[in-house]
């Protein structure tokens, strides 16, 4: 590298460099004496504006600038998963094994995969030396973890001719595995390669999400679902439960790959990521989850500036999952973070600012990395598809939901799991609230409920929140004039929600078997609810009183609430022997009316 510029103006984590009439916007650059990474974020004549990802503490000006002729780019390769990035895809571990400090030294430059670490290649048999070769196509395969298959993928600005391609055996991510020519260039692939982290990977198509990306967490499964490829966002005030929500997303989701970006929140909660991780097991597999998860921890002491970078470090990672056909989480905690890093780095670069403070691109913004979301054809040989779905937390101060970055996410999300601080006081968990959340996937999704777990999947769900909405309503009554002058249909419709709210909403993220709710369960628990209300329906319209029907299923009701805790995802026919109790009782209480 040489020093095309020098430092005129430092403010914080932004440097004014002069001298730099030949540099690029987003380029990567090093700055000062001790080669800070920083990247170019607007050019002004010879004037570059530099935000830097590393403290400025001791920059003076006068000190150079070094340029690299490329943007902010990660490497994409064998060796990501189970590793702990910074916002910049600098791998903590390697870098407190150089530096023997709790502290990351500035400066230091580690390159995001080990150089010296052999994987074991698996050439693509279909390929052959004189085969025409494009972006995407499976050059052949590495075993990363367990959980994970890694496909060396022909890097998207490459396409040619097939030269050579490696035979079976142990190389690092620096050898060439195969070589192409395009036109007339002789290009080495290895098995890792760049991408600029602003810029999304190609696809050949996309597709509608009609997978839901489940997650054990029966109000985000059935109440509010997510399609793989979808996007979503989980606002709420400080201790309402919203990275423990995230993480249980993380921990439980189907999704094959997952990408954990701590953009911005406490030390503290990063540091519950990185120590319970290692511990868990996929439900799914039984294996330890990091061998399919990457995290990239940017707490909020780290420099503001790498804070912003991080959102698309992650971005572009799930993506290079996603294009070698898996479907990638992408969970994000939390875009309010993200934003005010925007904000403080607007307010340096002195931009006009708009709303609260925040830079009038905020919008435009937000919509770039929510799109970023989808499932896809992914381009290469062989054809397959993969998706990105992102789930953000934002962080209203004061739970307040017009503030601008809960605003205008709302309006690029497809699903919206508001979390309530009365629900959180409660003991409410996940204290989301069922009457302002929405998803725009329920009838998407609801084909591959009917088809794999219950064909009624969609009416039960329906029916319950129904019940949800109407329960609502009856309370205003109720303060009004009271429960009694309550219709006899009404009462029961209360009694009902209650059931619904403490036995099926309410979930303990800490209890072993509470923790995951498979698809089967949750659909078995609501034909449980949904019977119980049906038959109590008719027993009323026959002119029984709630009060009675109630008294005389206490014991049932009991069962009701305690069956998430006591009946595993493979003791499901506990639940249908309830379901059997519940329709005798009432065949006898309906005898005892006829009598």
């Amino acid at each position: 590298m040489s020093a095309v510029g020098k430092i005129v103006r430092i403010n914080g984590p932004l440097v004014v460099a002069e001298g730099m009439r030949n540099a690029m916007m987003y380029e990567l650059v090093r700055v000062g004496e001790l080669k800070l990474v920083g990247e170019i974020t607007r050019i002004e004549g010879d004037r570059a504006f530099i935000q830097v990802y590393e403290s400025t503490s001791g920059l003076k000006p006068g000190e150079p600038v070094y340029g690299t002729g490329a943007p902010l780019s990660v490497e994409l390769g064998p060796g990501m998963l189970g590793v702990i990035y910074d916002g910049v895809q600098r791998p903590l571990s390697t870098i407190g094994d150089l530096s023997k400090s709790p502290f990351v030294a500035r400066g230091i430059d580690v390159p995001a995969l080990d150089r010296n670490k052999k994987w074991h290649f698996v050439p693509n048999k279909n390929l052959k030396p004189g085969d025409k070769v494009g972006p995407g196509d499976i050059l052949g395969t590495v075993q990363e973890t367990e959980l994970i298959e890694h496909r060396i993928l022909v890097p998207p600005n490459v396409h040619g001719t097939l030269k050579s391609l490696a035979s079976e055996g142990d190389y690092t991510v620096e050898e060439a595995i195969a070589t192409v020519d395009q036109n007339g260039d002789t290009k080495e692939l290895k098995m890792y390669h760049r991408w600029p982290v602003r810029f999304p990977r190609p696809y050949k198509q996309k597709l509608e999400p009609v997978e839901p990306l489940l997650t054990g967490v029966r109000v985000l499964d059935t109440i509010f679902p997510m399609a793989k490829g979808g996007n979503g966002a989980i606002p709420g005030p400080f201790g309402s439960g919203k990275t423990v929500t995230l993480q249980s997303l993380a921990k439980w989701s189907s999704a094959r790959v997952v990408v954990f970006v701590g953009c911005g929140e406490r030390g503290n909660e990063m540091t519950d990521e990185l120590r319970s991780f290692p511990k868990l097991k996929d439900p799914w597999t039984g294996k330890p989850l990091l061998q399919r998860t990457v995290l990239i921890a940017n707490t909020s002491n780290m420099p503001v500036a790498a804070r912003e970078a991080s959102i698309y470090v992650g971005a572009t990672i799930a993506e290079y999952f996603r294009d070698q056909g898996y479907d990638v989480l992408l969970v994000a905690d939390s875009t309010s973070r993200w934003a005010e890093a925007l904000r403080d780095l607007a307010g340096r670069m002195e931009e006009m600012p708009a709303e609260e403070g925040f830079p009038s691109y905020l919008a435009s913004r937000l919509a770039e990395y929510y799109e970023r979301a989808g499932r896809v054809i992914t381009l290469g040989n062989p054809e397959r598809m993969g998706s990105v779905t992102i789930a953000s937390s934002v962080s209203p101060p004061g739970g307040d939901f017009t503030e601008p970055v809960t605003s205008n996410t709302l309006r690029f999300v497809r699903v919206f799991w508001p979390l309530d601080v009365s629900l959180a006081q409660q003991r409410h968990y996940p204290a989301i609230n069922w009457l302002q959340g929405f998803s725009a996937y329920v009838d998407l999704v609801a084909t591959w409920w009917h088809k794999n777990v219950d064909p009624e999947w969609k009416s039960m769900r329906d029916l319950m929140m129904g019940l949800l909405v109407r329960e609502d309503e009856l309370r205003q009554i109720v303060r009004l004039v009271g429960p009694e002058s309550l219709a006899e249909k009404d009462k029961l419709t209360l009694e009902v929600a209650r059931i619904i709210r403490v036995a099926f909403l309410q979930q303990n993220a800490f209890d072993d078997i509470d923790a995951f709710a498979s698809p089967q369960k949750q659909a078995k628990m609501m034909r449980m609810i949904v019977t119980f209300y049906s038959r109590a329906s008719e027993l009323v319209a026959k002119g029984v009183p709630t009060k009675k029907i109630m008294e005389a299923n206490q014991d049932l009701v009991a069962e009701m609430n305690r069956v998430k805790f006591t009946v595993k995802n493979d003791e499901l026919q506990k639940i249908d022997q309830l379901i059997q109790a519940i329709n005798a009782r009432f065949d006898q209480l309906a005898s005892e009316v006829k009598a």
